[in-house]
């Protein structure tokens, strides 16, 4: 279940060229496993990065699992979380056999 959520976060990793960054950004969309974000540091798929909520001051590292395209300077990046955490996020997801009623 995707959600779109605008959650503060600040990523921290290497960019294409092993310098290290860190930047604020916020999330796309959030589900259980992951997020996407934009981000304007250039990453690289399968890297990992990590990801601090700035609501909670939690941090978790992630993998990026896409790559998609520029947007206002931007990319957006689907990223997983290396270990599972659905409560990173603070908001309960519905279970995965829920479904809409249709009326």
């Amino acid at each position: 279940m995707r959600v779109l959520l605008s959650v503060p976060i600040v990523v921290t990793g290497q960019n294409a060229d092993n310098q290290a960054f860190t930047e604020e950004a916020r999330t796309l969309v959030v589900n259980a496993h992951g997020a996407l974000i934009a981000l304007g540091a250039k990453v690289a798929p399968n890297q990992v990065i990590t990801v601090s909520n700035k609501a909670t001051q939690k941090s978790l590292d992630c993998r990026v699992v896409h790559v998609g395209n520029a947007q206002g300077g931007k990319i957006q990046l689907g990223i997983e979380f290396v270990k599972p955490s659905p409560s990173f996020w603070q908001i309960d997801f519905p279970p995965d056999d829920w479904v809409v009623p249709e009326d």
